[in-house]
């Protein structure tokens, strides 16, 4: 009997073990499930060009080095004048809602701490539609700090412009009551309308508020006398407007996960956005739901008397013109053509692709290494920064459809007619989201809560994207300056690499150039004569420098002042690009740090390359002449013979 006991209970804690065992496989799985989506999405394919320490070859490096014309160009927006402090006693308060998406929010911010600067008046933290309007989004974060740092704000530009987190109580109330005046400016507006027309209301009522919508306030060149204050658009935007420290972690951290293993990578932001690909007329690019779509946009634009035009506009003319982004297979071409590898690592930017993941299947199956941040981060990384969000209602989705199947099976007797049989199920996917009115109603639905919410998120993408985009070793924009007068992502980046690093690769392509050059080998797409790809070489080249730069300064700069701050916010060392030399103690910094690069290249990569690349070369110097030989007879052969 003892015997038979001590098996019942060996038998017992071993069903006890084996279920404990099985909770905590069950825990594991569910905890790491996240990190070992990181594990897997992240397995880069290594380059054959960059050996087991990680340094590149030569043939691959030439991609990656600095624009040495441009290496004069240094980051100087400090005042050049008597820059008196601001007081407390001054005009009154301005309060401003902003609404739009990542691009306007960042440029109206610095129109709206320069126009406080130009009334003299103290500056209320503005509020940001966009995640205002979604409700739930995260206690900790409201407003202006779901996105930005408001403490750094305030105290980087205390010398500047006075900043306070809210009204005093008494100009609160009259503000609830709707007793202070509201201007809605255009983007366009001069500081005389301000002097003039918002000046004397100011003074009056003590407080004003402001409403943007555009995406600036204030126009982007302004006078010589007021140079001062587009270097004060700088100080804003590069140094003082910073992101919360959740989302720069975090940008960080992918930025490190892209240069792992010593290479370097290349940011890409394609540019299809909805807006603006219905603004130019580009919907024939696309196919299917996705051309109606962009069509119906551009309706809602002329109704709206945003776009002065037709419904239906030919997009290959509009292409031509250059008015049409690059598409991600004709980016795809371009890079092979500039010689990177295939195994480059790329970053995809940009919150809102349209078009899907269809568009960019030839870019991956050129470019295998293309990441974006879903890749780069797990679920538990991203949701960290959206804070704790209330659950929303349930969807309100329900259908009942017209014929059921009781009245089929009460029709009678057969063979009299039958009703029509019953329609089939309606299900929840196809009525939610873009698809589901378009077929069925000739207006567009009132965004849900989830859509709210949506564009809430996509702040937090964008600014992740903006971080790692302008500290990448280059950047390729698909649509910069896309014609709409409104800030654009990637002019925005174009900017920004240009202030605070100019010499580094920044490609800045003319489209009108380049689709006209596809159009003269449209039918040879994937074998172009070496003419060609000559051609296209020569000019993503001298889009680098001062062709790029001339360029930029002549489309982008009148629309957006971020997207070209120089000469303002510059100084030179060596040349002058414009009226300011840069003072003693940056000319120091910028020797002492030219000398350690030096040091470091010289000692740690000229040698071990330099014998590598001789000993390969020495040995396949036959085969490159015959290889270019050959790729020179080819290249006259037609491909479809």
């Amino acid at each position: 009997m003892m015997f038979k006991s001590k098996i019942k209970w060996v038998a017992l804690g071993g069903l006890v073990l084996s279920f404990l065992s099985l909770l905590v496989h069950m825990f594991l799985a569910n905890t790491s499930a996240e990190l070992v989506q990181y594990h897997v999405m992240t397995g880069f394919l290594e380059d054959l060009n960059v050996n087991v320490m990680g340094k590149q070859g030569g043939a691959s490096r030439k991609l990656w080095k600095k624009v040495k014309p441009l290496e004069a160009l240094q980051p100087y927006a400090n005042p050049r004048k008597k820059y008196p402090v601001p007081v407390h006693k001054n005009n009154g308060f301005i309060h401003a809602k902003i609404f739009g998406g990542f691009e306007k929010i960042r440029s109206s911010i610095c129109d709206l701490v320069t126009i406080s600067r130009l009334l003299n008046a103290t500056l209320v933290i503005p509020e940001l539609q966009e995640s205002v309007n979604s409700k739930g989004i995260g206690s900790e974060f409201k407003s202006f700090s779901y996105l930005y740092n408001e403490e750094h704000l305030i105290n980087s530009l205390k010398n500047d412009v006075i900043i306070v987190k809210d009204l005093p109580p008494k100009l609160k109330e009259a503000r609830k009551r709707k007793e202070c005046p509201i201007f809605k400016p255009k983007s366009s507006a001069s500081p005389e309308y301000y002097v003039k027309q918002v000046l004397p209301k100011l003074k009056k009522g003590k407080v004003i508020g402001l409403v943007i919508i555009d995406g600036s306030c204030l126009q982007a060149i302004l006078p010589p006398k007021l140079a001062e204050y587009q270097r004060l658009r700088c100080r804003v935007a590069f140094h003082a407007l910073n992101f919360r420290p959740e989302i720069l972690s975090l940008a960080h951290q992918m930025v490190k996960r892209l240069r792992a293993s010593g290479q370097p990578y290349l940011a890409y932001h394609p540019g299809l956005v909805r807006d603006s690909l219905a603004y130019q007329g580009c919907a024939e690019l696309f196919q299917d739901v996705h051309t109606e779509l962009i069509q119906y946009r551009r309706a809602q634009m002329i109704k709206q008397k945003l776009v002065h035009g037709e419904t239906s506009v030919d997009s290959y003319i509009q292409k031509a013109k250059g008015l049409c982004p690059l598409m991600p297979e004709e980016v795809g071409l371009l890079l092979r053509a500039m010689g990177y590898p295939p195994m480059t690592r790329i970053y995809l930017a940009g919150s809102e692709r349209f078009g899907g993941q269809r568009v960019m299947i030839p870019l991956r199956a050129m470019y295998t290494n293309l990441v974006d941040r879903s890749n780069l981060c797990n679920k538990y990384e991203l949701n960290k920064l959206l804070g704790t969000e209330t659950p929303l209602p349930s969807s309100p989705f329900n259908y009942t459809p017209t014929k059921t199947t009781n009245e089929w099976d009460q029709a009678g007797p057969r063979p009299r007619p039958l009703p029509p049989p019953p329609g089939r199920p309606i299900y929840q996917h196809e009525k939610e989201g873009w698809y589901g009115w378009i077929a069925e109603k000739d207006s567009e639905p009132d965004p849900s809560a989830i859509d709210l919410r949506e564009k809430a998120r996509r702040l937090l993408w964008d600014a992740i994207d903006y971080v790692v985009s302008v500290e990448a070793d280059g950047f390729f924009p698909g649509f910069n300056n896309d014609g709409t007068g409104w800030p654009d992502f990637s002019s925005l980046v174009m900017g920004h690499r240009l202030y605070e690093m100019a010499s580094s690769p920044t490609y800045r392509p003319d489209r009108k150039f380049l689709a006209n050059l596809f159009n003269s080998t449209r039918e040879n797409l994937y074998i172009p004569r070496r003419n060609w790809t000559l051609a296209a070489r020569k000019h993503l080249n001298n889009s680098l420098g001062d062709e790029g730069l001339n360029r930029q300064f002549h489309q982008s700069k009148p629309s957006s002042f971020l997207s070209h701050p120089i000469p303002e916010c510059t100084c030179t060392i060596f040349k002058q690009f414009g009226n300011t030399k840069c003072p003693k103690w940056l000319k120091d910094s910028f020797t002492e740090s030219k000398t350690q690069e030096t040091k470091i290249t010289d000692e740690n990569e000229q040698h071990d390359d330099e014998t590598e690349t001789d000993e390969w070369q020495s040995g396949s110097e036959d085969e490159n002449q015959s290889n270019d030989s050959t790729f020179e007879q080819d290249s006259e052969i037609d491909p479809n013979d």
